[in-house]
């Protein structure tokens, strides 16, 4: 299975997919990860562009061709990104569920925008205006929704993974 997972910074995905992950022995792979071992080889700089993304869906592919769940996380803001990371599980063979996870509580969203660390060396974490600022299309299929507002990563890990059970019983993407 392939579980795509997407929102804007700081509502909660890398934490989400991190617990997921540990909970079902999946692959998490993680495109901020992936991008800033691009940059710091000194073959490219940021912004990036596709490349850290085209680089996720090979490597989910290989992953998912293997028999793993593979848990994608990136921000995954446009409708072209979404599309993509669904034609890599329809391309190996495996059911694709899309899972955006949202803050909805700006306080608290830019509360967590301000005072997370950076847990990837030299990553360069956006400011608030750019989070709020940044281009980032509304999903226009059906995708599960996983509000971390107020909620801690358990309770959060919790709904999703009932989400995830009530989606199994429907069709193969």
């Amino acid at each position: 299975m392939l579980i795509v997972i997407g929102g804007l910074p700081a509502t909660g995905k890398t934490t989400l997919s991190r617990l997921l992950a540990g909970r079902l022995g999946a692959v998490h792979v993680r495109i901020d990860t992936i991008e800033q071992a691009i940059v710091r080889s000194g073959l490219a700089s940021q912004p990036l562009g596709p490349a850290g993304y085209a680089v996720g869906y090979a490597l989910a592919e290989d992953h998912l061709r293997q028999g793993f769940t593979v848990i994608a996380e990136s921000v995954n803001p446009l409708a072209v990104t979404r599309d993509a990371w669904r034609e890599v599980g329809v391309r190996a063979g495996v059911r694709v569920a899309e899972v955006e996870v949202t803050c909805s509580d700006r306080d608290e969203h830019r509360h967590r925008v301000t005072s997370r660390s950076i847990d990837i060396p030299d990553l360069r974490l956006p400011e608030w205006s750019e989070v709020v600022g940044r281009e980032y299309e509304p999903w226009d299929r059906d995708h599960i929704t996983v509000d971390t507002a107020g909620r801690t990563p358990e309770a959060a890990l919790e709904s999703l993974l009932e989400a995830l059970a009530r989606e199994g019983d429907g069709p193969h993407s």
